[in-house]
């Protein structure tokens, strides 16, 4: 197979199962809101193989976040919010303790203000920053270097 094509079916693949794994999160209430755990940001682990899951990631969570009913202002800055994480954990590669660290950190500063003034949920910027890094960091800590480890020991060819 040729690169190019990998590459854009890598990304796809991720993309897809980034949807199907917010939806999920979504039957129990998770995928969105002020108390977030997306089992999907575990998929970031995937940034740490191929950059291919940077814009896989990207176009999964711009998807997801229009399949949830986020307002605008959310699909937007809310997929920028991982395009960024996923970039910075790509970059990061070569450490994959801290790899994870980006994701984390983007949404937990690009989410709350977006849930406080765009949808005018009451309640503190910081109480926010606190649920959605939470959240960030169990589906994305915990989980993603668990399937970090996971594709790691198994030799995966990303």
């Amino acid at each position: 197979m040729k690169k190019s094509t990998l590459n854009l079916t890598q990304g796809a693949v991720i993309a897809a199962l980034y949807v199907v794994l917010t939806w999920i999160s979504g039957l129990f209430g998770l995928s969105s809101g002020v108390i977030q755990l997306r089992i999907s940001e575990a998929l970031y682990a995937a940034a740490i193989f191929t950059p291919s899951a940077v814009l896989g990631l990207f176009i999964g969570c711009l998807l997801s976040n229009i399949l949830v009913g986020g307002i605008l202002i959310d699909v937007i800055f809310g997929s920028i919010a991982t395009l960024i994480g996923a970039f910075f954990t790509y970059k990061l590669r070569k450490y994959p303790i801290y790899a994870l660290i980006p994701p984390i950190l983007s949404n937990a500063i690009i989410i709350p203000p977006i849930l406080r003034f765009a949808y005018g949920i009451e309640g503190s910027i910081w109480y926010f920053a606190l649920t959605v890094g939470i959240g960030e960091f169990l589906s994305c800590g915990v989980l993603g270097y668990l399937l970090y480890l996971a594709l790691k020991k198994y030799g995966t060819k990303l």
